[in-house]
């Protein structure tokens, strides 16, 4: 679809696009794949004794899955792991949002994958899998070392570089020959920067980084 403001590109002869929200969507499968959405994160912190936050998180989080969704017309939703930020997380959704994310899983095939915040079902319907491969595109949580064709999410990436003297941060896609790594897509999530080893090594040279925006924007992988 023309209007969606996305950064268009081929991976593994299939081709993707990455929204503004951080969102991916395979228009040949119509399939969006979100990661990291980490629902209930306010409620979580909170329960563990931990800073007060707004508790809006997981209805902005949300409001933006729900306009990717109508946006797109997707019929298959993956979500990527850590979709609640802890099991119980899940099951304290106030009521409101159940009923909203039930009412945006309704009619759809909807995937969990699992995430190592939420490594198990939760009391949501749709399908729950450690990894899903949907011809020729392997979904799972966190990328794994030699594998090829893949999408994950987990390392919640973000980009730095300096622009006109100021510095600038965002999240950002990681990509390269074997493996794209999504941003997550959650409200209260913070990121790891791609100049750390554990993206620098795991990213072939030639990697990009799509930052963030409207549209979102191509680099080389910045590295240490």
């Amino acid at each position: 679809m023309s209007d969606l403001n996305g950064y268009s590109f081929l991976f593994a002869g299939t081709a993707l696009t990455l929204l503004p929200s951080g969102a991916l969507w395979w228009a040949q499968e119509n399939l969006l794949c979100v990661s990291d959405l980490h629902l209930g994160k306010a409620e979580r912190i909170a329960r563990r004794g931990g800073h007060l936050l707004p508790p809006y998180e997981t209805k902005d989080t949300l409001i933006r899955l729900e306009r990717d969704i109508e946006r797109t017309g997707a019929r298959i939703i993956v979500c990527l792991g850590d979709s609640f930020d802890d099991l119980t997380s899940a099951q304290n959704l106030a009521q409101d949002d159940v009923i909203w994310l039930t009412r945006l899983m309704a009619g759809r095939r909807w995937v969990w994958i699992e995430g190592n915040h939420d490594p198990g079902p939760v009391e949501f319907g749709g399908t729950h899998l450690a990894e899903l491969f949907h011809p020729p595109l392997h979904f799972r949580h966190i990328a794994k070392k030699g594998a090829a064709c893949e999408i994950s999410g987990h390392y919640h990436p973000k980009a730095r570089l300096n622009l006109r003297g100021r510095r600038l941060s965002r999240p950002c896609l990681l990509t390269d020959s074997d493996r794209v790594i999504l941003p997550a897509y959650g409200t209260y999530t913070g990121g790891l920067r791609s100049d750390d080893a554990a993206l620098s090594q795991l990213m072939r040279p030639e990697a990009i980084a799509v930052m963030l925006g409207t549209p979102p924007h191509p680099i080389p992988m910045p590295r240490s």
